[in-house]
C-alpha cells in the first residue's frame, strides 16, 4: 500500500513538474540539477573528479564501458559489481527477477552491441518511473485495464505497474512469440507494449485470423520503429502507434498526441553531439536529473537521432524526427581513391524499401569491407535483385566499387536480442 501511495505522490509531482517546465513558470531543471549535485557528493567517483563544486560541465563523457569499469565508485549505495552481476545472471537463468540487494532492483542489459551492463533502481526511483510511465505512456485511468508487456527480463521495475486498476502480464521474449499467442488471446489486453519485431508477429497472426484482438493502445519499444513498420501496424491495429524511447540509461522520450517523440527534458538534460556536416543527426549526451542510485551524468548514447525543429503539439520538449539506429551500424567502405566512406543505415533502409513494394522484411549485414549480406522477404522472386541493384547503384554514386552482395535465405536473428535491419558486423564499439 505504501508503494502505491508513493506512485500517486510522484504522479502528481511529475505532472506538476512537466506543467511548470512547459509554461516556464519555474526553473524545474535548475532545482533538480542542484539536488542531483548534492547527491553526487555521495559518489566517490564524481567527488574525486568534480570536487565540492560539482560543476557537471566538467564531468567526462560517460559510456557503458566506463560505467561498468567504475561501477563500485559511481553508485552511491556502495554496491559491488560482482555481487550485482551474480544476482542479475542468476535471475536471467532462473527467469525469477524478484530478488534484490538491500532493497535495490538489479537489471542486466546486453544492448545491441552485446556488451553487458548493470542498472540499479531504488524503490523511490521505481515509484518515479512508474508514475512517469503512467503519465506519459499508459495514461492514468480509473477504469481497469489489462497490459501485455513483452520483455527480455521481467525486472521489478516493470512489475511495479501492477494494481487493481492495471493488470500487468509479462511475456518473456526469450520464449518463441508464437507460443504466447494463446495466452494473448485469452488476456485480450487493452494495451500492448512490445518491440516492432514482436508487433510484426502479432500483426501477422491477426491478419491470418489466428488472433482476434482489439487493443485500445499499441506502444512500440526497444527497437527502431521504421516508417514502413509503423504504416503496417497502423493498418492492422487501426490506430496510431505510440513509441517509447527507453534504454538501460533511462526513460528518455515518449510520443505526444501528434505522434512525435519528445525528450523528457523536464528531468533529462540533453546535449547534442552532432555527427554529420549538416548538423541534423546527433548522439544524445544525457544527464538524468532524477536518478541517483547509479548516477547517469553526461552519458553519450550511440543512437543516431534525426533532429526535428518543432512539433504541432506546441511542447517545449525537444522533438525527434526519427531514431535511425546506432553509429555502430554505419556501413564503412573504401572508395576507388582509397578514401573511407561512412553511410548511415537509413539510406540503405530507404534503398531496399523503395526497391519493391512487395518487400515485407529485410536485413542488410556488412560482414566484410567489400561483402554485404542481404535478406529479403517478399512475395516476388524479383525483389532481391531489385534491392541489390538499388544498393549497388548507390554505392557507385559514392565511387565505391567491387562490393559483392550475397543473398541470405533466412533472417539472422537471436532470441531476446533487438532486431537491427542494417548492421555493421565488422567494427564493434560501446
Amino acid at each position: 500500500m505504501y508503494f502505491k501511495l508513493q506512485i500517486l505522490y510522484y504522479l502528481v509531482l511529475v505532472k506538476i513538474g512537466k506543467l511548470l517546465y512547459e509554461c516556464r513558470l519555474a526553473p524545474v531543471r535548475k532545482f533538480r540539477l542542484k539536488r542531483l549535485q548534492q547527491m553526487l557528493l555521495k559518489s566517490p567517483y564524481y567527488q574525486n573528479i568534480l570536487g565540492k563544486s560539482m560543476h557537471l560541465n566538467n564531468a567526462p563523457l560517460m559510456n557503458k564501458s566506463l560505467l561498468m569499469q567504475h561501477f563500485n565508485e559511481i553508485n552511491i549505495l556502495g554496491l559491488d559489481k560482482e555481487q550485482c552481476f551474480e544476482l542479475a545472471l542468476k535471475a536471467e537463468k532462473s527467469r525469477d527477477f524478484s530478488p534484490t540487494i538491500q532493497g535495490i532492483s538489479v537489471g542486466l542489459s546486453t544492448g545491441t552491441s552485446g556488451n553487458r551492463g548493470l542498472f540499479l533502481v531504488s524503490p523511490k526511483e521505481r515509484a518515479i518511473w512508474v508514475a512517469t510511465i503512467l503519465d506519459r505512456v499508459i495514461g492514468f485511468s480509473l477504469r481497469k485495464r489489462k497490459v501485455a508487456f513483452f520483455l527480455r527480463a521481467n525486472n521489478n521495475l516493470y512489475q511495479s505497474t501492477q494494481s487493481k486498476l492495471l493488470q500487468f502480464s509479462f511475456f518473456d521474449i526469450l520464449i518463441p512469440i508464437e507460443n504466447h499467442l494463446k495466452k494473448l488471446q485469452e488476456l485480450q489486453p487493452d494495451i500492448i507494449v512490445a518491440q516492432p519485431s514482436v508487433l510484426n508477429i502479432i500483426a501477422e497472426a491477426i491478419q491470418q485470423n489466428q488472433l482476434n484482438l482489439s487493443p485500445q493502445k499499441v506502444i512500440s519499444v526497444a527497437e527502431v520503429l521504421t516508417p514502413e513498420d509503423r504504416k503496417y501496424f497502423e493498418n492492422v491495429f487501426q490506430q496510431p502507434i505510440h513509441q517509447v524511447y527507453q534504454c538501460t540509461e533511462g526513460f528518455l522520450a515518449a510520443t505526444c498526441r501528434m505522434g512525435t517523440l519528445h525528450f523528457n527534458e523536464d528531468f533529462i538534460q540533453i546535449e547534442k553531439k552532432y555527427i554529420d556536416a549538416a548538423r541534423t543527426k546527433f548522439h544524445p549526451v544525457i544527464t538524468d536529473l532524477l536518478r541517483t542510485s547509479q548516477p547517469i551524468v553526461r552519458y553519450e548514447l550511440n543512437d543516431i537521432i534525426n533532429e526535428k525543429t518543432s512539433c504541432a503539439c506546441g511542447s517545449r520538449m525537444m522533438a525527434i524526427e526519427s531514431i535511425e539506429g546506432r553509429s555502430d551500424d554505419l556501413l564503412i567502405f573504401t572508395n576507388k581513391y582509397g578514401k573511407s566512406i561512412q553511410i548511415f543505415p537509413d539510406l540503405f533502409r530507404k534503398l531496399i524499401v523503395l526497391a519493391d513494394e512487395k518487400i515485407s522484411d529485410y536485413c542488410l549485414i556488412q560482414s566484410e569491407s567489400k561483402l554485404l549480406q542481404l535478406y529479403i522477404k517478399s512475395t516476388s522472386s524479383k525483389s532481391f535483385e531489385l534491392a541489390k541493384m538499388n544498393i549497388l547503384n548507390a554505392l557507385q554514386e559514392h565511387e565505391i566499387e567491387e562490393v559483392s552482395i550475397q543473398e541470405l535465405e533466412s533472417l539472422p536473428t537471436t532470441s531476446g536480442t533487438k532486431k537491427r535491419r542494417v548492421r555493421n558486423e565488422i567494427t564493434k564499439t560501446n
